[in-house]
């Protein structure tokens, strides 16, 4: 199963979205709270090429984008492999 980040704030709809999401789809994640954290927000900001809202959502390393990022992979159908991805 692939590693799964997810920076989130407390307060923000679409990280509960996306989180809803992946816990519909049943697999773990990481999460990472930028509120209680600054330098976090600022590690995420880093590996997410400058985007500062969240969520900011990585899989494998690999920069998903945010929550519309991951709801239009899952329309087109490309989320399942990659979460299935070993």
């Amino acid at each position: 199963m692939p590693m799964i980040e997810i920076y989130t704030s407390p307060l923000c709809g679409y990280c509960h979205a996306a989180k809803r999401m992946l816990n519909d789809k049943g697999v773990r994640f990481s999460e990472v709270d930028v509120a209680a954290d600054p330098a976090k927000r600022q590690e995420m900001m880093g590996r997410a090429n400058g985007r500062h809202t969240v969520p900011q959502i990585f899989i494998d390393d690999s920069h998903i984008g945010g929550y519309d990022d991951l709801a239009a992979l899952d329309r087109s159908g490309k989320l399942d492999p990659l979460l299935a991805a070993e």
